[in-house]
């Protein structure tokens, strides 16, 4: 008898041109927790030295590299190349999910049709990449995450990016989508649900909190209530 497993099923495709492979394990690490990695598709021109740490590393990570050599200048062959492959993809079926590795603004268009199609998009890139992109993702995940993360562990220290204080704001909009009947106390898993869809790049590790739960009390703007593993916050 087959046994049946509740694990999402992911394509992974990085552009090797827009991201670093500093990040390659951590990368997957992240990937990890969000899903099997079943596709591992990696695009770039492997023969130019600025992107020769990837091919260094191909092998650990089971990275499938396709080659695209830049025959014109100005013209990005391994775009035009992911955006086909994952399509081709896309419309066999059989993921619930699809990882997109870059800054690159130009996988905005791929993001939201895969989008279209039900099923979600996990993108990976820095802080400068635009927000369209970022936006059309279900869940945009910031690399300065995942390295500040993984030195956190080596060494012991959280490395903050923002103050705490400056994620009140959107925490406030998601409370107040989440309160109960008497308009005060909002569950918090409910708000960070509500999170997720108000900015697909919020991330608690963004402001030097390993969860929601921890930055929610150092924002210093709220009241947090633990009640039977259930754990509710309202507005001081």
């Amino acid at each position: 008898m087959t046994l049946q497993r509740n694990i999402a099923r992911l394509a992974v495709f990085i552009d090797a041109d827009n991201a670093s492979p500093h990040i390659a394990e951590a990368l997957f690490d992240e990937i990890a927790k969000l899903g099997e990695a079943g596709v591992r598709r990696i695009y770039g021109d492997f023969s130019s030295p600025r992107i020769k740490g990837w091919a260094d590393i191909l092998m650990k990570h089971a990275l499938i590299p396709h080659q695209q050599y830049a025959y014109t200048k100005g013209k990005n062959a391994s775009d035009i190349a992911l955006v086909i492959d994952a399509m081709d993809l896309l419309h066999k079926g059989g993921f619930d999910g699809f990882c997109l590795v870059s800054s690159d603004s130009d996988f905005t268009r791929l993001s939201s049709r895969i989008r279209e199609e039900g099923v979600a998009v996990y993108g990976f890139g820095e802080e400068k990449t635009p927000e369209s992109f970022r936006q059309a993702c279900s869940r945009f995940i910031y690399t300065e995450n995942l390295k500040n993360e993984k030195d956190e562990n080596q060494q012991g220290k959280p490395n903050e990016r923002h103050p705490p204080s400056k994620a009140a704001p959107l925490l406030i909009k998601a409370l107040e989508l989440s309160v109960d009947e008497a308009g005060e106390w909002g569950n918090l898993s409910e708000v960070g649900s509500h999170l997720e869809k108000l900015a697909s790049d919020f991330d608690p590790r963004s402001y030097g909190q390993k969860n929601l739960s921890a930055l929610v009390e150092k924002a210093g703007c709220f009241e947090v209530r633990k009640e039977n593993n259930k754990v509710s916050i309202r507005r001081k």
